[in-house]
């Protein structure tokens, strides 16, 4: 077994672009469910609308990618306001069965044969990001520090996608320290003394969707901007569990949360699925018993039974509050 291609494949995984990408997407959700106790089971479904919006106004209407962007974020606030206008003023079951639904009816939607003119179908669309990695300032070829390597493009992706999350963390510790984030607080651990209270509810948790769709937004157009490319198969609803995994490994309701989540989860599900695979090929695993295939299975299997230890012995994840959780009645 080589240990050093086992660690750097961790590493790179840990730090690279989806784990940027998942943490801001798990940021938004953390807004919704960490402080305000919203059940939103459909993120995905920001990001899908997110990532389409970009890709619709530049690969198939042929707009800049500035409007794209702006495309995006407008489809990620009608899809909160749709979601929580209808659900809000009912009981949380309402806006998770909502959501995810949602997010699954968006991704038969757009890959659909009826739309598939505007969204490409079942093969999405491609080669849209175009403008944004002609502004990269860092020159072709590889970069790295010890294992780590990244190439020029995914270095760019890289930058841009950790400074969003940084921005996010530093707008999301500005609000959650402000009178307003004390009423959404409040709202998340006792809604009825917070109604008693006289503050609207509905408003603040209707800010508070919208706000954090719009973060997921964002974080579906990284993902596409990172891959060229968006598909509606890649929107299916276990991206929206994983993030939920991002949020009970790091701690729900903490700021940086979702980004030690992030980081931790892929470093632990690549660190795995490397070592599953180099120690099938170097025979200390029996192929008969897991072979290369069953590799992607066994990892997720693990990183399960990990969570299960992680959910009995401190639920609260890493960086959570047991006090704050008990109150808030999660």
């Amino acid at each position: 077994m080589d240990v050093s291609v086992i660690v750097s494949d961790a590493l790179r995984s840990g730090v690279g672009p989806i784990a940027a990408i998942y943490a801001l997407a798990a940021m938004g959700l953390n807004l919704h469910f960490g402080y305000t106790g919203l059940l939103n089971f459909g993120q995905v479904g920001f990001m899908l609308v997110g990532g389409y919006g970009l890709a619709i106004t530049v690969a198939t209407w042929g707009g800049p990618m500035w409007l794209g962007v702006f495309a995006g974020l407008g489809c990620a606030i009608v899809l909160a306001l749709l979601l929580g206008l209808p659900t809000l003023r009912l009981r949380a079951d309402y806006l998770a069965i909502t959501t995810i639904a949602a997010g699954e009816t968006l991704r038969l939607f757009y890959r659909s044969s009826w739309a598939e003119p505007v969204t490409g179908g079942v093969y999405g669309l491609q080669r849209f990001a175009g403008d944004f990695y002609d502004l990269s300032p860092v020159p072709r070829g590889s970069y790295g520090v010890w294992l780590v390597e990244f190439s020029a493009r995914d270095l760019w992706v890289m930058i841009v996608g950790w400074s969003l999350v940084a921005l996010v963390a530093v707008l999301l510790a500005l609000l959650v320290h402000s009178p307003w984030g004390r009423v959404v607080r409040s709202v998340r651990d006792d809604e009825t003394a917070a109604r008693s209270l006289g503050k609207n509810v509905y408003a603040y948790k209707m800010q508070s969707l919208v706000l954090g769709g719009l973060i997921g937004g964002a974080a579906g157009m990284m993902q596409a901007i990172q891959v060229q490319s968006v598909n509606p198969d890649s929107f299916d609803p276990g991206v929206t569990f994983f993030l939920y995994t991002l949020l009970v490994l790091g701690g729900a309701g903490r700021v940086l949360g979702p980004v030690v989540g992030s980081v931790l989860f892929w470093f632990v599900l690549t660190f795995l699925d490397s070592a599953l695979r180099q120690a099938i090929g170097a025979g200390y695993v029996s192929p008969e018993l897991i072979s290369t295939s069953e590799a992607g299975a066994v990892r997720f299997a693990l990183v399960g039974v990990a969570l299960i230890l992680l959910i009995v012995f401190r639920p609260q994840g890493l960086l959570g509050s047991r006090k704050e959780m008990m109150l808030s009645g999660r």
